[in-house]
């Protein structure tokens, strides 16, 4: 940031006489910026130990009274700015400029280079095996995985992405995500599985027709088979939408096997009672095999499945009996020690009438859920009716957060949310914007918009590069009913599956926080000037959406971003560019989309009453977290957070210490440590002797059982606070 109002006042004056554009490398006309200039300089002169801001000032002066405006590009003004420093006082530093120039060519040229690549990769470099929480880098199919990833990344920013949105991506103004696989493959990322379909019609997988089943232990196991290769076929998480609901035909079909059963070996007045334990017992047994069959999978990425399970919201005994095995399952834990099981991520349905007060029929299993979530984390909520507010109906999220609009089917008039997928993200790096306007709104705005048509052209990409796939490139996607619709042959044309706007592109952001900082200081949560700079930011996010939508067969929307190591590379490479600024650059992250300040103590209702409005705008992908003490003897105290947050939020997820030590019996928070997590009770570092779970990016880890992860474990905790917002 530029401390001396001189300084600020000359760039505004100099960049406000340059009236014509600056062509980018890339192509793009970007507007005349001499603050880029006068930056440049400053860093060139500290890095010879020079401070000399007047020097700066008349040097930036000096650079762009040399410059021919009808003709400016990014090498004609590093030339003038080489000119100038040579011919000054300090020619030392412009051999400086020269090699930091040179350094930034050589690091982009890099970036492309796949051997160069490879090489992180045998070198373990941290950016590399550590940049996805849940891979752990040590298996061979994993580290098959990282080596064709790394590959893919350098091969698409050299060879297939368009060279203004990998020149964007390489600088840190935006991030394509999954570069690793999409667009060296035509992979789609996340999607809601139309098990209904799959289960009812039948399906196949390699070589094996599978029917519909005749059970529900059968159902089960074919949804994990199912999970399985979907995960394979694609990047991003899946989900199985009204679990209870999909799966009660099945359950009732072992129902009415054990009444013919009972018809033939019980007395007529014990039928229904033995016909219903029986049932019982298998519904236990079938959601038992589901939670263990996920966690025991690997897809051929070298990593569990994503995948999140919802329900709640059925209401007959079958239904009721299959929610309450699923939170039963999760508390009692897994294996003889009770592990905390990772996956699959469960969301709750809550719903007024259904299960949210006292006298609804089913608000006996919403007290099961809260007991789960306080042992076990999960299941995070969906608060029905405001959902229904901001989407216009009722589903679970694509894997961890990423949400479908209501999408009505143009043939058959109907609403469809089974078999929908989302096609990838680019996330805009707001703060960035924010230092760069140097605390000037107009300037920030016009940097925005022109970032903005970078995000488009991204995206516009991402879809059309998913087009290119046929078939026969993931057949339980396409043909077997994964997607919704079976296309007919592998001739077909993928694009129906994603065109009308079935699918969505999510447009991401990050660092609200930071970016009102700039502007109003550290603590300006309270001040309704800066929130509402805040909400105009998603705001006009979503008009570029609501545009684009006119002009694209996709549906674009905004996405609160599941940052991951995103928080940590987009403050790395901004700290590097503009040094260390206090609370923006300094702490080593950045906040992720519109997450309250983790820094600051407040309360969870306080918190949700802050988040509550992003979402209007965010639809495209959401959710809030609240962070609490242990829980597990006051329930109570999260009902009342899950009640006061049903009008308000309409995605909740609850953050509370269950970290257990098998040696001593604590239960409750670990102390992060240089090598590992400790027991506050005896001090154990076993991995093999305790549970220790954190949540990152939307998704539950274990941290103590990743060697990729072994010395970082403070910066895990830091993340896994600053990445998704919770608050004490």
């Amino acid at each position: 940031m530029f401390k001396k109002r001189k300084a600020y006042k000359m760039l505004k004056e100099l960049s406000t006489a340059v009236t014509a554009s600056v062509t980018k490398r890339d192509g793009r006309s970007v507007s005349f910026d001499a603050g880029k200039i006068y930056r440049a300089i400053v860093l060139a002169l500290n890095s010879q130990g020079i401070e000399d801001r007047d020097f700066a000032e008349e040097a930036t002066r000096a650079v762009v009274e040399r410059l021919d405006v009808t003709r400016l590009d990014v090498p004609s003004i590093q030339r003038e700015v080489e000119n100038v420093l040579m011919a000054s006082r300090y020619p030392e530093v412009a051999r400086a400029y020269i090699e930091y120039r040179h350094d930034r060519d050589t690091a982009r040229a890099q970036a492309m280079d796949v051997n160069n690549a490879l090489d992180k990769l045998m070198s373990r470099d941290s950016t590399v095996v550590n940049e996805n929480a849940n891979k752990d880098s040590t298996v061979f199919n994993t580290q098959r995985d990282l080596t064709a990833g790394a590959v893919a990344k350098a091969y698409s920013l050299k060879h297939l992405l368009p060279e203004a949105v990998a020149n964007a991506h390489l600088k840190g103004d935006i991030h394509f995500h999954d570069l690793d696989y999409n667009p060296f493959q035509p992979m789609t990322n996340c999607c809601l599985i139309d098990i209904e379909s799959m289960l009812r019609d039948g399906f196949q997988i390699g070589n094996a027709r599978v029917e519909s089943p005749r059970s529900i232990n059968t159902a089960t196991a074919q949804i994990a088979q199912i999970i399985a290769n979907v995960a394979s076929s694609q990047y991003g998480g899946c989900s199985v939408d009204r679990t209870d609901e999909v799966l009660a035909p099945y359950a009732r079909l072992n129902y009415k096997k054990h009444m013919e059963d009972a018809r033939e070996w019980v007395a007529e007045e014990r039928r229904e009672d033995y016909a219903w334990t029986k049932t019982k017992k298998d519904i236990y047994d079938a959601m038992q095999s589901l939670e263990y069959e996920i966690n025991t999978l690997y897809s051929s990425n070298g990593q569990t499945p994503f995948v999140t399970l919802g329900f709640g919201l059925g209401l007959d005994r079958f239904e009721r009996e299959i929610q309450k095995c699923i939170l039963k399952i999760r508390i009692k834990g897994i294996g003889k020690d009770q592990h905390t099981a990772i996956f699959p991520k469960l969301v709750f349905g809550l719903r007024r009438g259904v299960n949210l007060e006292k006298n609804d029929p089913n608000y006996d299993i919403k007290q099961l859920a809260l007991e789960c979530s306080t042992k076990r984390m999960y299941p995070d909520v969906l608060s029905y009716d405001r959902l229904c507010e901001i989407e216009g109906d009722y589903k679970v999220p694509m894997g961890c957060r990423s949400f479908l609009p209501k999408w009505t089917d143009p043939e058959t008039g109907e609403a469809v949310n089974a078999g929908r997928n989302n096609l990838g993200v680019v996330t805009l790096n707001i703060p960035r914007i924010a230092i760069q306007s140097r605390g000037d709104k107009n300037r920030f705005w016009k940097i925005f918009d022109e970032r903005m048509q970078v995000v488009k052209e991204a995206l516009v990409f991402r879809a059309h590069r998913c087009e290119d796939a046929s078939p026969e490139n993931a057949p339980i996607l396409y043909r077997y009913g994964a997607f919704g619709m079976r296309a007919d042959d592998e001739e077909t044309e993928v694009k129906q599956f994603f065109n009308k706007q079935r699918s969505t592109l999510s447009i991401g952001y990050i660092g609200l926080y930071e970016v009102a900082t700039v502007f109003y200081g550290p603590n300006w949560e309270t001040n309704k000037e800066a929130k509402d700079f805040t909400i105009e930011i998603v705001k006009r996010m979503a008009e570029y959406a609501d545009q684009w939508k006119k002009e694209y067969p996709w549906w674009f929307s905004v996405y609160s971003t599941p940052s991951e190591s995103l928080t940590d590379r987009f403050c790395r490479m901004d700290r590097q560019k503009f040094g260390s600024i206090p609370d923006i650059t300094a702490k080593d992250y950045y906040t992720n989309s519109y997450h309250y300040d983790v820094r600051k103590k407040i309360t969870p209702f306080e918190k949700i009453d802050f988040e509550a409005v992003y979402p209007n705008y965010a639809k495209g992908g959401f959710i809030h977290y609240c962070e609490y003490p242990k829980l597990t003897h006051n329930t109570q105290a999260l009902e009342a957070v899950w009640d006061y947050a049903y009008d308000k939020v309409a995605y909740l997820g609850t953050n509370t210490p269950i970290d257990q030590c098998y040696e001593c019996g604590f239960n409750g928070d670990f102390a992060p440590t240089a090598d590992g997590f400790k027991c506050p009770g005896c001090g154990n570092t076993d991995p093999d002797t305790c549970d220790v779970v954190k949540r990152t990016c939307g998704y539950l880890g274990n941290p103590q059982k990743r060697p990729m992860v072994h010395g970082r474990h403070e910066e895990i905790v830091s993340r896994v606070k600053h990445m998704d917002g919770p608050t004490a």
